[in-house]
């Protein structure tokens, strides 16, 4: 599947985008509300006072996109690269997914007001397994097909920890762009902030 530009991801009638991300608690960040992102879903936002999150990222990939100029963005964590793999369950859940839920982020964020050109990317996780090896060591794969899918959709990713053998969890503060993480070996850290 070739992606040309953000026009070919037009029709997603089929992927359910949030217009608002629910609020699922209250963070102990002052007055900031935290939307979570679980397994094989997507978060999109233009609040202000929301923290968009997602837990235990290890073969996992968090991806966070984010227009600082109208301060809407969008974190996805996807699970398996390829829907090929079970189309149904794609149907069903295409966030799961690399090749659907990468292209359902950048549209959830565009009709929120967004601007494609101006999306910054950054992306944590793609850990790998210590006893898993070849086709089960699901982290790489991740890596490689969400890198395939940048370079066909022309798009570059601004900064990212990924690999190893680490579990991160990753948050995007809506009013400022920043993304913290947090890994189980090196503890929190806010690991980039926008320019």
């Amino acid at each position: 599947m070739a992606y040309g530009s953000l026009a070919h991801f037009s029709n997603l009638e089929n992927y359910p985008i949030p217009a608002q991300s629910p609020v699922i608690s209250s963070l102990v960040l002052g007055k900031k509300k935290e939307v979570k992102a679980g397994i094989g879903d997507l978060r999109v936002s233009g609040s202000l006072d929301a923290v968009l999150a997602t837990y235990s990222l290890g073969s996992c990939i968090g991806v966070s996109a984010y227009d600082p100029v109208a301060r809407i963005g969008g974190l996805l964590h996807f699970q398996l690269p390829h829907s090929s793999i079970s189309p149904e369950k794609a149907q069903a859940r295409p966030y799961m997914f690399a090749d659907t839920g990468i292209p359902a982020l950048f549209e959830a964020c565009s009709q929120l007001g967004a601007k494609w050109r101006r999306m910054e990317v950054k992306i944590a996780g793609g850990a790998s397994s210590k006893t898993s090896t070849g086709v089960f060591n699901i982290g790489p794969r991740n890596y490689q097909a969400l890198t395939d899918i940048f370079k066909s959709m022309g798009k570059s990713i601004n900064a990212q920890e990924t690999g190893g053998f680490c579990s991160r969890s990753m948050w995007l503060d809506m009013a400022t762009g920043e993304v913290t993480l947090k890994t189980n070996t090196a503890g929190q850290h806010v690991a980039w902030t926008t320019m």
